[in-house]
């Protein structure tokens, strides 16, 4: 595969906008990695970490920073009901390949809602928008992606699990899948689902205390308890 296909190389702070670094979310550790170290991009890449470990701040960042409607939505829909964003895109340069795809999209599964009320209300003028407000929810999520994810481009999501069945897990990685195997696109998922960060070929990264930590899927930490309450759960349950 040739990365100069995909749509960006590589972040880092932008060094005409400096992050100060005693104020949140650049106290974060893994924000303040990126900052300080930057971070190169392949096909696709998987955050996860606890709550509150900031993978759905970086996630955030990057989808603004290339242009991506901060509550889910392309570059062309600016949908946004209550601004909460860090602001940390504001400090990042994204570097992109020349010639690459501009399009992309964001997923997030906290403003689904919102992003089909606001889809309904603005309808594309090329074809007819599936009801996404008549189908359950890992159903839209689904469709909204076949809908959407086409043609290249780079393709956000943030805790897309919260949505979605262990079948739908499933198909959510064959279809993150097929979109690597084209070679025009690139996918960036926070996730705490070790079915969803098994997707071959991801570069994964354990976000916590220690900032950013590139791992194989074996060695994680969320892999490793996942497995562990599966062979005894009745360890976990007697102390709650």
């Amino acid at each position: 595969m040739r990365l100069s296909n995909l749509p960006i190389r590589r972040i880092a702070e932008d060094g005409l906008s400096p992050a100060p670094r005693d104020q949140w979310p650049h106290t974060l550790p893994p924000v303040r990695q990126l900052l300080d170290q930057g971070l190169d991009f392949g096909p696709a890449t998987i955050f996860v970490g606890e709550n509150g470990s900031g993978k759905s701040t970086l996630v955030e960042a990057i989808a603004l920073g290339y242009g991506l409607s901060p509550e889910g939505g392309s570059t062309g829909a600016q949908h946004s009901t209550r601004v909460t964003e860090s602001g940390l895109e504001r400090h990042l340069q994204l570097v992109r390949n020349v010639g690459a795809s501009r399009r992309g999209y964001f997923l997030r599964a906290e403003t689904m809602h919102g992003l089909y009320t606001y889809l309904e209300d603005n309808p594309s003028m090329r074809r007819k928008d599936p009801e996404f407000h008549t189908m359950s929810h890992g159903e839209s999520f689904l469709e909204l992606m076949v809908d959407r994810f086409r043609e290249g481009g780079l393709w956000v999501m943030d805790e897309p699990e919260s949505a979605l069945s262990f079948s739908g897990s499933l198909a959510l990685v064959g279809i993150l899948k097929d979109l690597i195997a084209e070679g025009n696109s690139q996918v960036v998922v926070s996730t705490h689902s070790p079915l969803l960060a098994a997707l071959p070929g991801a570069d994964i990264y354990e976000v916590g205390p220690w900032g950013l930590r590139a791992g194989e899927w074996e060695s994680l930490d969320l892999v490793a308890n996942w497995r562990s309450f599966m062979n005894m759960p009745g360890r976990y349950l007697r102390h709650l």
